[in-house]
């Protein structure tokens, strides 16, 4: 990797930063993967929204968040939801300020409003949810992260904001 290429990283060296903290992990990455630049104006383009939080439409099918090595499903949350048609599952971060308010880990409303005031140039049909606890780094990879990717391709986002929980 050229030093160039190196300077268009957008945190070089974030796998070992990882493994330095969270020892165990075990992840590697060894591709670079350059950072992708909007092609628009962001009043122009349609955003999604990925979240880890474990949030989804009430009465749909609760995450597993007992397996003892995560669960590797992730939910459609349809963006025009009001916060009071979602939930929470989610074991492994404390979720009282949450389930005030779940804007502050899943922040609907306020990006309702950017669409609205025209700041974004629309939503997408869905936003993605799914549980941050995954203890297989390959599947969290080859699976969770392909599947969204492809579902969010699908539903013809031009950006995507991403949102640990």
């Amino acid at each position: 990797m050229t030093e160039t290429s190196k300077s268009t990283q957008l945190r070089p060296g974030l796998w070992n930063t990882v493994n330095e903290r969270y020892p165990g992990s075990m992840i590697s990455k060894e591709d670079f993967i350059p950072l992708s630049f909007l092609n628009k104006p962001l009043s122009k383009s349609k955003l999604t929204f990925i979240s880890s939080a474990g949030v989804q439409p009430m009465g749909t099918m609760p995450f597993d968040t007992v397996h003892p090595i995560g669960d590797y499903t992730y939910r459609k949350v349809p963006s025009h939801l009001k916060p009071e048609e979602l939930e929470i599952h989610q074991l492994k971060y404390p979720t009282v300020g949450a389930n005030q308010d779940i804007n502050v880990i899943f922040p609907i409303e306020r990006l309702q409003e950017l669409s609205q005031d025209g700041v974004i140039g629309g939503l997408t049909s869905n936003f993605f949810s799914f549980i941050g606890y995954n203890m297989d780094p390959d599947k969290l990879e080859l699976k969770l992260a392909e599947d969204i990717a492809d579902a969010v391709v699908k539903d013809h986002a031009d950006i995507a904001l991403l949102c640990p929980a």
